[in-house]
């Protein structure tokens, strides 16, 4: 794959630098509204735009559609690894002005290096997701993404319990608050989850007698 690099003419113009651009907060913070908002303004600059979504993530519309909780929705590319986004890039017949990625914190570290290479080759990239799982620490990639970022967008949601400012997301499993060593990744949407300020997110640190198996 990184044989392909000199060939991303099809392409981007390798003289100009692009920019990260990073949305990130707790489930029902408007990440995926504020990344269709942001990906609609280049459309109508006449920028070329490819959005890709991790291919974990079905909720709503499926896989193939950027969705948001009140029902708007854009189609993307699912992608299961990094490495398809830059294929998908390279390849493009078109100019590339924009990549749009949402739920970037399913993705394994080596999207770093595929946003990076992108930037460097003229791209702006735009990269949505949660920064925090279910207890409350890093996600996946996305606290290197935000350190890396040019503009940051830190949206907050409305905790559920006060109607303070949220900044966690708070997972459910059969009604009871989750054990911190539940599996990481569990999809799902108000069912499952809502958004809490630090004073009412609730993680119990006692590991569970029998472990939980979630399939996603």
């Amino acid at each position: 794959m990184w044989a392909k690099l000199a060939h991303l003419s099809g392409g981007t113009n390798m003289s100009s630098v692009g920019l990260i651009e990073v949305i990130y907060g707790c489930m029902f913070c408007g990440k995926s509204a504020e990344l269709l908002r942001l990906i609609d303004r280049a459309r109508r600059a006449r920028q070329f735009v490819l959005v890709f979504k991790h291919a974990k993530d079905g909720r709503y519309n499926g896989s193939k559609f950027v969705s948001t909780h009140n029902g708007g929705r854009m189609p993307c590319v699912p992608v299961q690894t990094a490495s398809q986004i830059w294929d998908i890039v390279i390849t493009s017949q078109r100019k590339v002005n924009v990549v749009a990625i949402d739920e970037a914190q399913f993705f394994d570290d080596s999207i770093i290096r595929i946003i990076e290479d992108l930037v460097n080759r003229g791209v702006r990239v735009i990269v949505a997701g949660l920064n925090l799982d279910f207890r409350g620490e890093p996600f996946g990639p996305m606290a290197q993404i935000i350190t890396r970022a040019e503009e940051e967008h830190h949206l907050t949601a409305i905790c559920t319990q006060c109607g303070e400012p949220a900044y966690f997301t708070q997972r459910w499993v059969n009604g009871e608050p989750p054990h911190y060593d539940d599996p990481i990744i569990m999809v799902g949407a108000s069912e499952s989850y809502d958004a809490r300020c630090r004073r009412h997110h609730i993680v119990i640190k006692e590991p569970r007698n029998q472990p939980l198996l979630i399939e996603v």
